[in-house]
C-alpha cells in the first residue's frame, strides 16, 4: 500500500476527527496509540479497523512482529509528518489503531469482584483504576450514571492496555442495584461515616466495591442501598485521597490480603 505523506489525505483528516468525543460517538469507534497499547488491542481480540504506521519510526523487534502478526488487519503507513500530526503527544512511537467500541451488559456476566464507579469525572483516575483492576485481578467494572467518556485518549492511555481485558458495564445505579441483589452480590460502598474500618472488613464472595466520583462521593440514597461501607483513615489535614489511590488501597486489602488469609 502506498505510504500517506499529506496531512490533507481524506483518511487522515478522519482519524484525526476521532480526538474528538462527538466523532468517536457517532462512529462507534476510537484512537489507541502506542506499540503496547494497540499489541494489547490486537492480542484481546478487539475489532480494529485499520492500523496507521511510520516506518521509519516503527523500528522495535516488538513493533515488527506486531505488524507480522495483524495481516488480517489493514494496514497503512504514513510518514513521520504525518504520524506526528496524528499522534496525541510529542515524538510518537509511530504506529496507532482505529478500534471499534464495544457494549458490554449483564447477560452471561460472572464475577467474582468488581469495581463500580458512579460518574467518574476524570478520565485518568479511570484508566488507573483500571490498571489496578488488572493487578488484583479484579473482573469487572460498572460505569454507572454516566461522567467521563469510556473512550477518551486519557483513559486508553492510563490504562496502559488493561481497558481491552475487562469487560466495562455502562448503565445506571438503580439498574445495577436490581442485577446486584439478584445475583446475591455484596455492595462495599465508601463513607466517611462508615459502618467499619476497611482494615477489618471481610468481603464476602461476589462482592464489589462502590466508589462515588472525585467531588460529592456516594449521595445518602446510594450509601444506603450498599450493604456495608468502609472508610480509610484520615490522620494529616486532608480529608479524602484521590479517586483511583482511594480505590487502589482498598482494592489490595480486598483482593490481595483476603486471598492470602
Amino acid at each position: 500500500m502506498d505510504m500517506i505523506t499529506s496531512t490533507s489525505n481524506p483518511l487522515i483528516k478522519q482519524v484525526r476527527a476521532l480526538r474528538l468525543k462527538k466523532t468517536r460517538v457517532a462512529t462507534k469507534t476510537f484512537l489507541v496509540e502506542g506499540i503496547h497499547h494497540v499489541g494489547e488491542a490486537v492480542q484481546a481480540g478487539w475489532d480494529i479497523e485499520i492500523i496507521l504506521y511510520a516506518p521509519e519510526l516503527l523500528t522495535s523487534d516488538f513493533a515488527k512482529e506486531l505488524l507480522q502478526k495483524t495481516q488480517e488487519i489493514k494496514l497503512q503507513p504514513v510518514s513521520v509528518n504525518v504520524m506526528e500530526a496524528l499522534a496525541d503527544k510529542e515524538n510518537p512511537q509511530g504506529i496507532l489503531a482505529v478500534v471499534k467500541q464495544k457494549n458490554f451488559s449483564f447477560d452471561n456476566l460472572k464475577i467474582n469482584n468488581a469495581v463500580a464507579l458512579v460518574s467518574p469525572q476524570d478520565p485518568g483516575n479511570l484508566g488507573t483504576i483500571l490498571r489496578t483492576m488488572d493487578a488484583v485481578n479484579v473482573d469487572a467494572l460498572f460505569l454507572l450514571d454516566g461522567g467521563v467518556e469510556l473512550y477518551h485518549p486519557t483513559v486508553i492511555r492510563a490504562s496502559m492496555g488493561t481497558i481491552f481485558w475487562k469487560p466495562i458495564i455502562q448503565t445506571s445505579f438503580d439498574d445495577f442495584v436490581a442485577w446486584s441483589k439478584n445475583k446475591s452480590i455484596q455492595l462495599i460502598g465508601t463513607s466517611a461515616k462508615a459502618d467499619v474500618g476497611y482494615q477489618t472488613l471481610v468481603p464476602q464472595t461476589p462482592w464489589v466495591l462502590v466508589l462515588g466520583n472525585e467531588q460529592k462521593g456516594l449521595t445518602k440514597e446510594q450509601v444506603d442501598a450498599c450493604d456495608v461501607t468502609v472508610s480509610i483513615p484520615m490522620q494529616g489535614r486532608v480529608s479524602s485521597l484521590n479517586l483511583s489511590v482511594a480505590a487502589g488501597v482498598l482494592l489490595y486489602q480486598f483482593s490481595i490480603d483476603h486471598e492470602k488469609s
